[in-house]
């Protein structure tokens, strides 16, 4: 099989093709053969040595394919299954205790940058009916994201209002999650050409928030004053001031991306004077993926893909995620 891997300390001239044989699935385990994977920006700080990771680690935390061979006591799956891999692999419901948060697929183990993987059958789920294995592999990490944060956590409902942040993966998604739920979205972009692709998406009001640096005030004066319901903050500390400016009293913030840096001042009297709720969003559970995975298929929603490259084009594949030209996700296929 073909794989990836990221040589030490890191960096895109780092990451080098190799032919590596293939094992048969143990006791518990599936063998899936791997056709996509889809890039997040936490993969990119994995391959830019930013997270370290042990020497020739295998990149990449989404994957998604069919079941090719199953081991003794698996009976979830079958060969032939389409399906898809959860990017916390023991976090399977409840809440996310700190053993589970030290196996991270691409991270503290070998990812899905590969043709073929053994894992435990728990790892993955079955894949949305109708989807592509690429748009698939892109549910993993910025789907279930998107999910727990309006969902699980936000606890969305018909008739509210959602803000989100430029054109990730991430805040795609929340779009389509929340306009399946009901809600209205005010969507941002630097670009006026991304924005009416947004529209186009179903966003309902939109801001430049280059042309409106005070868009929390924008998108508060959109809701006649009241303030948003919901806002899926992915820049981190040079957004979240505005994030705050534009909710609403008990409002809800999905802080789930550190885009613009990993600390920050936060004025914590705006923050209770308008008893604002953050929660801190960690990708989520096997439990949610399958939640996700029912409503995405409900709904027919199809994830938003921006360009595919081959496996052993990784390198420009990440160069171009890295100029934050694309609009949706970029993905790797394998065959």
């Amino acid at each position: 099989m073909r794989v990836i891997r990221l040589q030490a300390p890191g960096g895109l001239d780092r990451l080098q093709l190799s032919q590596e044989p293939v094992r048969d699935p143990g006791p518990g385990e599936v063998r899936g053969r791997l056709h996509a994977s889809s890039l997040n920006y936490h993969d990119l700080l994995v391959v830019q040595g930013k997270i370290p990771c042990a020497d020739g680690r295998i990149p990449m935390s989404d994957g998604a394919g069919e079941i090719e061979a199953i081991g003794e006591g698996v009976d979830s799956f079958k060969p032939g299954d389409a399906v898809v891999s959860t990017f916390w692999p023991y976090w399977l419901s409840g809440d996310l205790v700190p053993a589970i948060k030290r196996v991270v697929p691409g991270d503290s183990m070998d990812g899905y940058a590969r043709d073929s993987v053994c894992m435990p059958a728990h790892a993955f789920t079955r894949a949305p009916a109708g989807l592509s294995h690429a748009e698939a592999a892109t549910l993993t990490c910025a789907g279930v994201t998107a999910w727990r944060g309006l969902v699980t956590c936000g606890q969305v409902r018909p008739g509210d209002t959602v803000l989100v942040q430029g054109t990730g993966g991430v805040s795609l998604f929340a779009l389509q999650f929340a306009k399946a739920a009901g809600a209205r979205v005010i969507a941002t972009s630097s670009s006026d050409a991304k924005l009416d692709k947004l529209r186009a998406l179903g966003a309902d009001e939109l801001i430049n928030y280059r042309s409106e640096p005070q868009w929390g005030r924008k998108a508060r004066a959109m809701t006649d004053g009241r303030g948003v319901d919901h806002v899926i903050e992915v820049g981190g500390p040079g957004t979240l001031k505005q994030s705050i400016a534009a909710c609403r009293t008990g409002g809800h913030i999905a802080l789930v991306g550190v885009l613009t840096g990993m600390a920050g001042e936060v004025s914590i009297p705006a923050v209770f004077s308008s008893q604002l709720r953050i929660s801190g969003i960690s990708v989520g559970s096997r439990t949610d993926q399958e939640d996700m995975i029912r409503a995405i298929t409900v709904n027919r929603i199809r994830p938003v893909i921006d360009r595919h490259y081959g496996l052993e084009d990784i390198a420009q594949a990440f160069a171009y995620f890295e100029s934050q030209q694309h609009f949706g996700k970029v993905c790797l296929q394998y065959s």
